[in-house]
């Protein structure tokens, strides 16, 4: 991504991005759609009520793998392969510790969890049998995220989506199989989905063992390195805690909508699919830019770095504005895909949900690529701010604008929260791109020759 037009380059990155997220989406929203139509409203409350925490912890993982592989692709970047592959090892090595770590307290705490969320009695039960199930599979998920994204940082964003397309399908077959057929109830949608991220994961690892020789570990690449160890921590961990930060404003938005009883719940929990479908392209555009940031950084290129921020960020608000109408216009009836026709009260909740959130889309166009353009640079730590400031804005809305105005409140609390971020980031992220215009960048090794990356080996 260090040669051709950086907008090119960033909108085909991407589309493989936006076809694996969207594929990501749709299983998840299955998991919904067959819950709700197939179980009822209560067994979608049920799925629906740990949404928050669910993003705790795996958004958690998810960004501490992102996180480590920014490293991976600066040293790319400026061709340092040997010091890129000690990168890889030590994530690897990391994020098998905090994958396992997680697994076993988040299985162990899943009651206490659910009673922090204020989780309603009439779906308790159900909702803690789904939880656990997940959290059961979050090495599966560690296993994909890290392995998907040092795909992704060497240039190859095609593979992980095709193993995210054949994960959806299988997921959605499942799905029919466990509920529809053997009656598992929700637990049936939570087996899905981890066998799943299972097959995704181990198929990445096939793919790297067999076509990605420069991904290859060395025996003498395979050594405990303080140093880089400290750069990958202070790379990913601040990467991690951004999703974490932003998930516990989440969690205290879903306790307190979790509160106003299993009715808000339901329109919550089919209102948030539809929000995490429509923001897909968010996500793939941010991710792209990121990768532009980083090998272009490794490569010295800075003005390169300023095209790709700009482009994506016009990219991103084009797109909030458009699918914004959508949501605005059609999202009550888009919510029938996961609540009957005829349960007026959660559809109407739906609805107004996504309505009051379509009107500030355009905002997640500077946030998303600002706040994934200073991480890609390696400014990870003054990323997470924006999370904090999330965390603020839906801590102040949940503990004191809800009790007076009820689900209206939790309507607003999403853009209330995007607002102040962009407030933040947008300023920081320029600070941070004339800061390393005025430093020295990576330069490739004295002596480095030249190489290129095709079909998976070093040619």
């Amino acid at each position: 991504m260090t040669e051709g037009l950086p907008l090119k380059l960033i909108l085909s990155f991407s589309l493989p991005l936006l076809l694996g997220n969207l594929f990501q989406q749709t299983y998840n929203m299955v998991d919904a759609m067959i819950v709700g139509q197939v179980l009822g409203s209560q067994s979608l409350a049920a799925v629906g009520a740990s949404s928050s925490v669910q993003f705790l912890v795996l958004g958690f993982c998810m960004g501490t793998c992102a996180g480590f592989a920014i490293p991976v692709a600066q040293r790319f970047g400026a061709r340092n392969y040997s010091e890129m592959r000690r990168f890889i090892f030590l994530g690897a090595l990391t994020s098998a510790v905090i994958g396992l770590s997680l697994m076993l307290l988040c299985s162990l705490l899943c009651p206490q969890i659910l009673h922090l969320l204020h989780t309603p009695e009439d779906i308790f039960q159900d909702a803690r049998i789904y939880l656990l199930i997940i959290f059961l599979g979050i090495p599966f998920s560690i296993l994909y995220n890290i392995l998907a994204g040092i795909l992704r940082a060497v240039g190859d964003s095609r593979t992980p989506f095709i193993f995210l397309v054949i994960s959806a399908l299988l997921n959605i077959g499942l799905d029919l199989l466990f509920i529809v057929v053997f009656h598992m109830g929700v637990s049936g949608a939570a087996v899905a989905t981890i066998t799943s991220q299972a097959l995704s994961g181990f198929l990445c690892l096939y793919v790297v063992l067999r076509k990605f020789e420069i991904l290859h570990l060395r025996k003498d690449e395979c050594k405990w390195n303080p140093v880089l160890f400290r750069q990958l921590i202070l790379t990913g961990v601040p990467m991690g805690l951004q999703y974490s930060i932003t998930a516990i404003g989440s969690m205290m938005m879903q306790s307190a909508n979790n509160a106003l009883g299993s009715v808000y719940v339901s329109a919550f929990t089919a209102g948030s699919k539809l929000k995490q479908f429509s923001m897909c392209p968010f996500d793939a555009f941010a991710t792209a830019v990121t990768t532009f940031a980083g090998q272009n950084y490794g490569a010295g290129k800075i003005d390169r770095v300023k095209k790709g921020l700009w482009q994506g960020t016009a990219i991103g608000c084009i797109y909030g504005a458009a699918i914004g109408l959508v949501m605005i216009f059609f999202g009550r009836t888009l919510a029938k895909l996961f609540v009957p026709a005829n349960d007026i009260a959660v559809l109407d909740g739906a609805g107004q949900y996504v309505r009051c959130m379509g009107f500030f889309y355009w905002v997640l166009g500077f946030l998303n690529t600002m706040r994934m353009t200073t991480q890609g640079l390696g400014f990870s730590n003054r990323a997470v701010y924006s999370g904090v400031m999330e965390l603020l804005a839906r801590a102040l809305v949940s503990l004191l604008i809800v009790p007076h105005f009820g689900f209206p409140a939790i309507c607003f609390s999403d853009q209330t929260a995007w607002i102040l971020a962009t407030l933040y980031i947008t300023p920081t992220c320029l600070s941070c791109i004339k800061k390393i215009s005025r430093e020295k960048t990576f330069e490739p090794p004295a002596g480095t020759e030249i190489t290129l990356l095709k079909d998976g080996a070093d040619q």
